[in-house]
């Protein structure tokens, strides 16, 4: 029961709350501070090659950048509810607040915020992150809670994900983020492929990894989908509101992106088969090379074009040379025709 003016002294109070996810944070920056660098430079790059590169910095940076972003965010399914509900265990009490769902590739993280925040004579404000890695740390971030007495809707919200639980979320969602992580990671080695392969003289191959990123990446969807679709939803009944859950801006801007790659890839793809010297040039590469003429298939670099028998000079007779016994009999006996023999 509540006591000292409708307070629970013997609760810890909400954590501290940082108000952006740390590491979507320091993604963020790191390919901020990349870019700045790189609009830093771009007035030494002369005529129209400027806006080329430009652009495809900036769009191979929001790739990488959305590509780890969304594999550590917590926004992949998502809900949020305002319910009127009890607020600690063992008491009478009820709050009025509004109740958020955020599931993750990595775990579940769960906030309830008071409206207003001030109630029951304290601050109703918590923002609680349980991980559920290959290990069983999932059941031990519960089993914490619960000795941190936790308030009631948060704590029912992490059972409903508890390996035990007859719901079966725990399984549902651990593999499904497993395997888009997985799908996710291998988009990334993609992408960095393909920026290397841009820089060089075989773009045809780098449309062809640019296509590979999107595709993962879609890939990181359907299982996703897949997975999480294969039991029927769990009811997550808070008060007398009900908690869905539906795919939340880690989920479509995954979606987007992939589209965006595979349509990036499949332009390169086309212009390398009809306009494969504008696409050098829009890549800023010279069309002949000094030393070797390359054939057109970009992936024979090492293989020089010789030249077609129909283009190569007439032959012509190269007289052998001469003995210099043959020489001499010649001079001294010009009539003589054993000098020929």
């Amino acid at each position: 029961m509540a006591a000292l003016g409708h307070t629970f002294p013997f609760y810890a109070g909400p954590k501290p709350i940082f108000p952006v996810d740390t590491t979507l944070a320091v993604i963020i920056t790191i390919f901020l501070t990349a870019l700045v660098i790189f609009i830093i430079i771009l007035p030494g790059i002369r005529g129209k090659t400027r806006l080329f590169w430009l652009f495809r910095v900036v769009t191979s940076l929001f790739v990488g950048a959305v590509i780890l972003a969304v594999n550590f965010s917590s926004e992949w399914s998502v809900g949020q509810v305002s319910a009127n509900t009890t607020y600690k265990a063992f008491s009478p009490e009820r709050i009025s607040a509004r109740v958020g769902l955020q599931v993750g590739l990595r775990g579940v993280n769960i906030t309830l915020t008071g409206t207003p925040v001030q109630q029951l004579n304290e601050t109703i404000d918590y923002n609680e992150e349980f991980n559920w890695p290959l290990g069983g740390a999932y059941t031990e971030a519960y089993a914490k809670a619960l000795e941190k007495g936790l308030p009631d809707p948060v704590l029912y919200l992490a059972e409903k994900f508890t390996p035990r639980s007859p719901c079966g979320l725990h399984n549902q969602y651990r593999l499904a983020g497993h395997y888009a992580s997985v799908m996710l990671w291998v988009s990334f080695l993609c992408w960095l492929l393909t920026n290397v392969m841009l820089s060089m003289p075989v773009l045809v191959y780098g449309g062809h990894m640019l296509l590979a990123t999107g595709i993962f990446q879609l890939l990181a969807l359907l299982f996703f989908s897949t997975t999480t679709s294969l039991t029927p939803p769990c009811p997550l009944r808070l008060g007398t509101a009900v908690l869905r859950v539906h795919h939340g801006p880690a989920f479509w801007t995954t979606l987007a992106t992939g589209l965006l790659c595979m349509l990036l890839g499949l332009i390169l793809a086309v212009a390398h088969k009809m306009q494969p010297q504008r696409l050098k040039a829009f890549f800023n590469q010279s069309a002949e090379d000094p030393v070797l003429e390359w054939s057109p298939e970009e992936g024979e670099l090492l293989t020089p074009r010789y030249r077609a028998v129909t283009d190569s000079p007439e032959p012509q007779d190269i007289p052998l040379s001469e003995t210099p016994s043959e020489a001499c009999c010649k001079e001294e006996h010009p009539k003589d025709s054993d000098c020929a023999l």
